[in-house]
């Protein structure tokens, strides 16, 4: 594999992998990467198509925008060419409105894999759908003109792309609740401030910042990473004595390995 192979660019969303770094591009600028079904499906597709190589993604938006969110042409009546409107979709039975939105929801899952390390490269707008991919991700590195906003509330709509859980994480509770149902923006500074970016910087350096990270994730042996992330991912629901015992674990299959005694 050479450097920066393409190995899929469809419905807006281009999949590039250089060695351990695989790149997923949001391409439609024109409209700000406004998300739909077969974004979404593209999306899915473009972390089937992962190689096994790989120990970084990096998500990032064409244009100005990381992502403005749902395109509202979804609450059309004809909604999208070859798509079912949301509005049809309403219509159907619980059981097919479910499994539609499940699928929806596969796009934002799998950039938490325990065998990467995912970071979304912030600028501009990240609006709903787009606050939700950023909050996708184990880490956000972003431009000072950064905007968060989760707007469903003001559409009648609940954050269902699987955004609630990570935002609770890292922000708490009431401030989760304060962002969701008020659907203010939240800027750059105050990302940083209450831990929803990592790093903010100007936008003219969000690509190297990004790579500078990145670098200093790839500087670890990967299963050393991939044992921490569990560990950390995992923290929250156990107690205490439950935690330590998983560190006890990990860490022996850590050493067992490097004695190269592992299976």
């Amino acid at each position: 594999m050479t450097a920066s192979d393409t190995l899929f660019d469809q419905d807006g969303v281009r999949l590039s992998v250089d060695d351990a770094v695989a790149t997923v591009t949001l391409t439609n600028p024109a409209k700000r990467n406004a998300q739909s079904p077969a974004l979404w499906r593209a999306l899915t597709e473009a972390g089937r198509r992962l190689p096994g190589t790989v120990r970084i993604v990096v998500l990032q938006g064409e244009g100005k925008s990381f992502s403005a969110g749902l395109d509202r042409q979804a609450f059309t009546p004809e909604g999208f060419d070859g798509e079912p409107s949301f509005l049809d979709l309403a219509r159907g039975g619980d059981e097919a409105l479910d499994a539609e939105i499940a699928a929806y929801q596969e796009a934002f899952t799998w950039w938490r894999r325990a065998d990467v390390v995912s970071i979304a490269a912030v600028q501009g707008h990240a609006i709903g759908a787009g606050f939700q991919l950023a909050l996708a991700c184990d880490l956000r590195v972003c431009a000072e003109d950064a905007q968060f906003a989760m707007r469903e509330t003001s559409l009648g709509l609940v954050p269902d792309l699987t955004g609630t859980h990570p935002l609770v994480s890292l922000v708490g509770y009431a401030r989760a609740l304060e962002i969701c149902a008020t659907g203010r923006f939240v800027h750059a500074a105050e990302a940083e401030r209450i831990g929803l970016a990592n790093v903010v910087v100007p936008l003219a350096e969000l690509p190297a910042a990004t790579a500078d990270l990145t670098a200093a994730l790839l500087a670890a042996p990967r299963d050393a990473v991939v044992e921490t992330k569990a560990l950390l991912r995992g923290a929250l629901g156990r107690t205490y004595e439950e935690q330590r015992v998983a560190e006890r674990a990990a860490q022996a299959r850590r050493l067992r390995d490097l004695a190269g005694l592992g299976e």
